[in-house]
């Protein structure tokens, strides 16, 4: 499935929001982070990023359900990139696929 195909279904959100550069995610490293109402309307709000298991279900949220300002605020590139192989199983294949066709290195990141 490519983005163009993507584009006429219900997931065109998912292309659409997708930063241009990977490296515009400037979301933090360290701390807690408290993702707001849209995005976490059910269940856990704060997540600790140097817990991994938190910082798994922060990002498969934000990337789910995230508008490109959540994405560029609260995921950040170099963690993303690290932490892919094992964050995209709990991605649907659409928002896997959109991901991995604009961005290689997260390709790479799988294959290393």
């Amino acid at each position: 499935m490519t983005v163009d195909h993507l584009a006429g279904s219900r997931w065109a959100h998912v292309a659409e929001r997708l930063p241009a550069h990977l490296e515009d995610l400037s979301g933090p490293t360290t701390g807690a982070v408290e993702l707001p109402l849209h995005l976490a309307w059910s269940g856990l709000r704060r997540f600790d990023v140097s817990d991994e298991k938190l910082l798994l279900g922060l990002y498969r949220i934000v990337l789910t359900n995230g508008l490109r300002d959540d994405l560029i605020g609260y995921l950040n590139t170099e963690l993303l990139v690290r932490h892919w192989p094992r964050l995209r199983i709990a991605l649907g294949k659409p928002v896997r696929t959109c991901w991995e066709q604009r961005f290689p290195e997260l390709v790479a990141a799988v294959a290393a």
